[in-house]
């Protein structure tokens, strides 16, 4: 019995693992059908702070902030689906994963830094409340999502920046 229940909490944690990146995924493409066709012109002519990152920078840093995210969601999938916290960590975790795809559209779609600037200060603090609902069902998860957070401050920063200089 010990060995089929070994196999059911493998085959879960895979389940799991996979539909948050699918989930993921998804949120990354929809981000990406907006900036790509905005990336030139309009981004190109705006004028940027002097500690914007390279293109490849950018997209190798939000590659593995992705993995992270789904990884830390997967975990989260995978515990037993009875407990109430969890269900408050996945809400709060798509709330994020849906305001990192309306920034796209704000800020490259509606070429609005500003609403862009707005957006990002809001989702800040939905990462931080992501973190604070995973920590107790799943430690690693949590700090999975702490390079996010960070990196979503220096985006903010740039943000600023941009819409500061333009």
């Amino acid at each position: 019995m010990a060995a089929s229940e070994g196999a059911h909490s493998s085959s879960r944690s895979l389940l799991s693992m996979l539909m948050a990146l699918l989930l993921v995924s998804a949120a990354v493409s929809l981000c990406v059908l907006v900036k790509n066709p905005n990336i030139v012109p309009w981004y190109a002519e705006l004028k940027t702070p002097w500690f914007v990152p390279s293109n490849t920078v950018f997209g190798s840093v939000w590659t593995a902030l992705y993995l992270l995210m789904a990884y830390a969601f997967g975990r989260i999938l995978s515990l037993p689906s009875g407990a109430w916290r969890r269900r408050i960590a996945i809400f709060v975790f798509l709330a994020q994963l849906a305001l990192n795809v309306l920034w796209s559209f704000l800020f490259f779609g509606a070429h609005s830094p500003q609403l862009g600037l707005i957006e990002i200060v809001v989702r800040g603090a939905v990462i931080v409340a992501t973190i604070m609902a995973f920590w107790p069902l799943d430690r690693q998860s949590a700090l999975a999502l702490v390079p996010l957070a960070a990196w979503v401050a220096y985006v903010g920063l740039l943000n600023f920046e941009i819409w500061r200089l333009n």
